[in-house]
């Protein structure tokens, strides 16, 4: 059985074990979220701490741009983008990996305490009744602290979330 996730886009190339589960996981990416990969491709701020980090960081966002753009991953995208919270057929990664895209709406639910991202994050994981996966241990706290419904995780926790046996 597949254990679902809502994330960023930007974290598949941060965390390259997030493409290398255990077992099946799926992955539910907020479309802005993309829209972000192509802000970080075209921007000179370092990404990452370490030279050779970013660089091979922002290779790795090449990499995922292309991937949602090959004729067959755009069409799924742009049918998911036709309605709002519609979500995309899946995208396979790899056998264990595969992506769904959601047209996800910041509706300033939590506009407060988050920005618009995280609020889509959050959203969508209660849409979905899915875990949000992050490497934001500050959004955690915040989550906790304003007692936010959404089952969350440290992406240094990832395996025990595919586990399902560890909340944060």
């Amino acid at each position: 059985m597949s254990r679902t996730f809502v994330i960023e886009a930007v974290m598949l190339a941060v965390h390259g074990q997030l493409l290398m589960p255990g077992r099946p996981v799926t992955y539910v990416i907020p479309y802005t979220s993309i829209q972000e990969l192509y802000e970080l491709q075209t921007s000179h701020e370092p990404i990452m701490l370490s030279p050779e980090d970013d660089v091979y960081v922002k290779q790795k966002i090449r990499e995922l741009i292309a991937f949602f753009e090959e004729s067959f991953n755009k069409k799924k995208i742009e049918k998911a983008l036709s309605m709002p919270w519609r979500k995309s057929p899946p995208l396979p990664i790899n056998e264990h990996v595969s992506l769904m895209i959601v047209f996800a709406v910041d509706t300033e639910e939590y506009g407060e305490s988050f920005d618009p991202i995280e609020t889509e994050l959050i959203l969508t994981a209660m849409k979905e009744q899915a875990a949000l996966l992050t490497d934001q241990l500050e959004m955690l706290d915040r989550i906790v602290d304003a007692g936010v419904p959404v089952e969350a995780y440290d992406v240094e926790d990832f395996e025990f979330a595919i586990d399902g046996d560890y909340l944060v």
